[in-house]
């Protein structure tokens, strides 16, 4: 991932996109499972760690009856 983002998100507002709880994207920055960036006492997370996150957990539908893989 680059080291330059055009958009940084408070952890707020990570989690209302994601519906994951603030505790946990804290959580996960004091564990450095995921990138951020400290400005100050500030911490933001950059968008596209929010986007790949949805991303990577998407799952389509299957249709009644299809086999799961």
């Amino acid at each position: 991932m680059q080291k330059t983002s055009d958009k940084l998100l408070t952890v707020f507002e990570a989690a209302a996109r994601t519906g994951r709880r603030v505790a946990t994207w804290r959580r996960d920055i004091l564990l450095r499972r995921i990138p951020y960036v400290k400005i100050g006492r500030s911490v933001r997370i950059p968008a596209e760690v929010v986007e790949r996150l949805i991303r990577d957990g998407w799952r389509d539908a299957v249709e009644p009856g299809q086999a799961l893989k």
